[in-house]
């Protein structure tokens, strides 16, 4: 019987234990409905405790008594539960969000790979951080509710955006004043050119140019200066934001990696990237615009723009791609789309150059009256100066636009072929249309010193910078031949001298019989000193007015001219100076030999 008894105290105990566990959940609602009220704002593990009771009071009445009213009263709890989790969420996201300071992303975009750690960001305060997982964790197990994660990407992608911004904007307002710290762009600026300034691979060296182009392209570009500059501190703000963008997108995975379920991660990341990327494109399709409209206006220069741009934007590619793998193709086309067409814009900007070279018109009042540079050839010359801090890219451009089967393996050599026989074209299409300008003067010598000037200026200004390395990789005798030129055109030249030294000269000069003169003979005397005495002195002044700029050439052609001139006038006039051919000396010989050399040494110099 006492086991029988025990048995059925047992039960008691389990019914009356039963009883309490089910009366328990008619005070579930009670219990928690104050904390619920509240919100989980400072208690988050309190108040998912009391959601946990809920949602079994829920599962209880729905299995036992789904008549029952507690079971609306529950239910409408656990909706409040997760609409507070949610809002909490949203909260905590939204004030702990901030843009990342422009200072620390500098510092993230320009750490050397080898040497230095990538500093890491700290987007949310760990502690914060732990309850957005933890909130974000209950949402997708129980809250049966993705609306979080539309949260979660709309407020990352807006700081993302505005996080880039704020860099363009701190470079903007810095680099007017200091200099850019951390720049990818290269330090050590021209001061001489308005050559853009060579961009330099964050976390890498770029090879500064020797310098180049005269004072005369600089005193020309100068008061484009400002504009040039503004121009520089968007191309740098902008290839910032290139790398910006991968280095923080890259930051943000990791992030979205701790807070979203793994099956949702790459659909979400895809939309938060999609406002900072899309920025990027405007961008660069706005730098896109702005070179086509300068190749329509000619300003060849203005286009320059786009290749540190392009340069930078294919070395970052591969990280591109790594960021981007899993979004959807849209994304991932974007930057290739911007490459092909930055390529294409600046195909066709080389192309038209090229053309406006060979077709620049031939007018009287665009020749320079003293025959020095013109400046068709110092433009050219520094178009391709500067496309020496650009020669992969600008091969590449021209790679890209090539069809043949060749152009497919795309090896740098096939590139640098390209560019070279570009460069040559250009020099090419020079060389005629400077042939036809030269046809204006209608002064041969005059005409001759023109093509001189420039051929010299073409040849030394190939030779200063690495130009001439690029020619010859197609054209190997081009220095030669430019020598060759530049020869032909002084002995052009020299033909100006025939007219005054053929006075003089032996050739001309019959014998005369007897000592005594006949009054024929001492005429053509008077006839040979006079018509010497006015070529001389009208070359003289009108050959003093020419130019010629490099004065290693000035001085070797006046020497050369005095030589001849000198010789000639010398022989003549120590054979004739003591006949007496005339009464009136100083009216005939009004020079002494070094006098004459004195006059020659004046040409081409408007000072002297």
């Amino acid at each position: 019987r006492s086991s029988d008894l025990q048995r059925l105290q047992e039960n008691v105990d389990k019914t009356l234990s039963c009883l309490d566990h089910v009366i328990s959940y008619y005070h579930v609602a009670n219990d928690t409905e104050k904390t619920i009220k509240e919100g989980p704002t400072g208690r988050l593990e309190e108040y998912l405790g009391c959601i946990e009771r809920i949602q079994k009071a829920v599962e209880y009445f729905q299995d036992n008594n789904p008549d029952s009213p507690e079971l609306n009263r529950v239910k409408s709890l656990f909706e409040r539960g997760k609409e507070s989790l949610e809002t909490e969420f949203r909260s905590l996201m939204t004030r702990n969000s901030k843009p990342v300071p422009p200072i620390l992303i500098l510092d993230l975009i320009s750490v050397d790979d080898e040497l230095e750690e990538e500093p890491t960001l700290e987007h949310l305060p760990e502690s914060v951080l732990q309850d957005i997982i933890r909130i974000s964790g209950w949402l997708v197990d129980y809250g049966r509710n993705q609306d979080f994660m539309n949260v979660y990407y709309q407020i990352r992608s807006s700081q993302l955006d505005r996080s880039i911004k704020g860099l363009k904007e701190h470079l903007r307002k810095n680099s007017a004043s200091f200099g850019i710290p951390y720049s990818p762009a290269v330090q050590n600026k021209r001061k001489d050119t308005p050559t853009k300034k060579p961009i330099k691979r964050p976390g890498h060296e770029h090879d500064s140019r020797a310098k180049h182009a005269g004072d005369a392209l600089a005193e020309k570009h100068g008061p484009t200066a400002g504009k040039e500059d503004t121009v520089d501190i968007e191309i740098d703000a902008y290839i910032h934001s290139i790398s910006a963008f991968v280095k923080l997108a890259q930051s943000e995975y990791q992030l979205l990696g701790r807070i979203i379920p793994e099956h949702d991660q790459k659909k979400t990341f895809d939309s938060l990237i999609q406002e900072a990327l899309e920025s990027l494109m405007i961008g660069g399709e706005n730098i896109v615009s702005a070179a086509r409209k300068a190749i329509v206006r000619h300003d060849y220069s203005a286009v320059l723009t786009i290749f540190p741009i392009l340069r930078h934007l294919k070395m970052m590619k591969p990280e591109f791609d790594k960021v981007l793998q899993g979004t959807a193709a849209s994304t991932k086309n974007k930057i290739p789309g911007l490459i092909t067409s930055m390529e294409t814009t600046g195909a066709k900007a080389l192309e038209d150059f090229a053309d406006s070279i060979k077709n620049d018109p031939d007018k009287e009042y665009n020749m320079p009256k003293d025959g020095t540079v013109h400046e068709l050839t110092s433009n050219a010359i520094l178009f391709l100066q500067q496309l020496l801090d650009f020669q992969e890219t600008a091969g590449a451009m021209l790679a890209s636009q090539e069809t043949s089967s060749s152009a497919s393996s795309y090896s740098s050599e096939f590139s640098r072929r390209l560019l070279s026989t570009y460069i040559c074209k250009v020099l090419g299409n020079l060389q005629l249309n400077l042939l036809s300008k030269s046809k204006v003067y209608e002064d041969l010598a005059l005409s001759a010193i023109f093509l001189h000037n420039n051929y010299n200026y073409i040849l030394k200004s190939l030779e200063k910078s690495e130009l001439i390395q690029l020619v010859s990789v197609t054209q190997k005798t081009a220095e030669r031949s430019y020598r060759e030129h530049i020869e032909q055109q002084i002995q052009m030249y020299q033909r100006s001298w025939l007219k005054v030294t053929d006075y003089v000269s032996e050739k001309n000069l019959p014998v005369f019989q007897g000592a005594k003169l006949k009054d024929k003979e001492r005429q053509m005397i008077k006839e040979r000193f006079k018509g010497f005495n006015d070529g001389l002195e009208e070359l003289c002044k009108i050959q003093k007015a020419w130019a010629i700029p490099d004065q290693e050439q000035r001085d070797k052609i006046r020497q050369a001219q005095k030589n001849i001139v000198q010789e000639a006038y010398g022989a003549f006039l120590q054979r004739y100076g003591n006949v007496p051919f005339t009464k009136n000396y100083e009216k005939y010989i009004k020079y002494r030999v070094e006098h004459v050399g004195e006059m020659i040494e004046k040409l081409f110099d408007t000072s002297a």
